[in-house]
This record gives structure tokens, sequence and C-alpha cells, in this order.
């Protein structure tokens, strides 16, 4: 869970996810909407895919990224199980 807190933590992964929660894309589509280096970029997505919160698939030559939703489901029962206990 910790994992998912960190990447939740800057305000570029949040951005990520939110164009993600549009559609899915390659990380050339999602560099367009930043003005940051592809390395930092590349940094970010892979935070992302570590907490699971992302997923990847290989399209030939493209990497497409998507929402993990079922990472979003684990998350959200957790803040419900964290509520519930005070």
């Amino acid at each position: 869970m910790d994992s998912i807190f960190k990447a939740l933590s800057d305000k570029n992964r949040r951005k990520i996810l939110k164009l993600l929660r549009e559609k899915d894309m390659t990380a050339g589509e999602i560099a367009e909407k930043f003005d940051i280096s592809k390395p930092s970029l590349s940094h970010h997505l892979n935070i992302l895919k570590q907490a699971e919160l992302v997923q990847t698939e290989r399209q030939g030559q493209n990497i497409i990224y998507s929402l993990n939703t079922t990472a979003f489901q684990e998350l959200i029962g957790w803040i419900y199980d964290f509520k519930d206990k005070e």
C-alpha cells in the first residue's frame, strides 16, 4: 500500500492517472500533455506501474498505458476498512 501512496503523492503522476481515466494512451501521447523531460516522464510511469496503478500492453512498437481499475478498487476497499476501524 505504501507504493500506492508514494505514487499518488506527486502531482504529475496524479495528472497521468486523470489522463488515463479518459482513455488509454501511449507514452508519447502522455508526453504531449507535459512540459517535462522524457526520462522524468518515464520515471513517473515506472512508479505508477510498480504501484500497479497502471498496466501496459505492447502493440507493435508502442506501449499502451491504461488504468488498473482493480488497484483502485483495492485502495477504496482499504480506505473503507480503515474508516470502519475508527
